[in-house]
């Protein structure tokens, strides 16, 4: 376990937000095309009666044979390669005999470690055809990792990417998650600052250029309230309500941001069929 936790945290978090030059980036880059082509490999995969472990096996032999390193295969106890998060269940699903059904929603969550960095991105599945309140909620989730990006730029401090997601994601009569957050990713897997998906403009630290973080909206239908079942991992709705999330990687640039999760296949937004 150690040696496993010394490849995968060859740094550690501080409280000091570390600001990353243009080789960095580089290697963010080749982490992050590579958890978003896991993820693209999956799409033909999530399908009626398909185990969850099934695509927890799948994505660990696609990391492995890239030569990279799952990063959550053995994290503090975890052992698959994906959090598999279907409809209520907000987000850290532990993969195994359950299988999804016909009209399912599903956050499928993967990290992967290439060359010590980490790639840590998440999307949204549709299960065959999809009721309309399904697809609504994975819309305005969509919706509001896009309008927490567009703020990310040098000058803009972090109230203003939660402000922007929780005021949107409100206006449409949904709720923010507020006990999950985004954080800082690079060398370490879970590093400063922390991203509230909620919040107040003009608060919170500054964003400068080399900042490296994820923004991961959580979404519910209903009320923000979760809970955490006995497995010490899975966090619900509290009032059993739909919830969706989805999560890039990005580096805050000269002008704005650049994600190094986006999908090379283009299927991060998924074409979910209607019921």
């Amino acid at each position: 376990m150690a040696l496993v936790d010394d490849i995968l945290e060859a740094e550690y978090r501080t409280d000091k937000i570390k600001v990353h030059g243009p080789e960095d980036f580089e290697g963010m880059r080749k982490a992050g095309r590579l958890a978003a082509e896991c993820l693209d490999m999956l799409v033909p995969h999530v399908v009626p009666g398909v185990s969850t472990a099934e695509l927890d096996r799948l994505a660990r032999e696609f990391v492995l044979d890239h030569g990279a390193l799952p990063a959550c295969l053995f994290y503090r106890g975890y052992s698959h390669t994906l959090c598999i998060s279907p409809n209520h269940v907000v987000c850290h699903g532990i993969p195994g005999e359950r299988t999804l059904r016909e009209g399912d929603i599903a956050n499928i969550d993967v990290t992967v470690v290439v060359d010590g960095w980490h790639g840590d991105t998440s999307r949204m599945y549709g299960v065959g055809e999809v009721a309309p309140k399904s697809r609504r909620l994975v819309d305005i989730t969509y919706e509001a990792l896009e309008r927490g990006l567009a703020m990310v730029k040098p000058g803009v401090r972090l109230g203003d990417i939660g402000h922007a997601i929780q005021s949107y994601v409100e206006s449409m009569r949904c709720s923010v998650v507020r006990d999950f957050c985004g954080h800082g990713v690079g060398k370490v897997f879970h590093d400063s600052p922390n991203i509230l998906h909620f919040g107040h403009p003009g608060t919170g630290e500054v964003l400068k250029e080399g900042m490296f973080f994820t923004v991961e909206p959580m979404v519910n239908l209903g009320k923000h309230q979760v809970k955490l079942l006995n497995d010490g991992w899975t966090a619900v709705t509290r009032d059993k309500s739909l919830s969706a999330q989805c999560e890039h990687s990005v580096g805050v640039t000269a002008t704005g941001c650049e994600l190094f999760t986006a999908s090379p296949a283009g299927l991060f937004k998924p074409a979910i069929q209607g019921a």
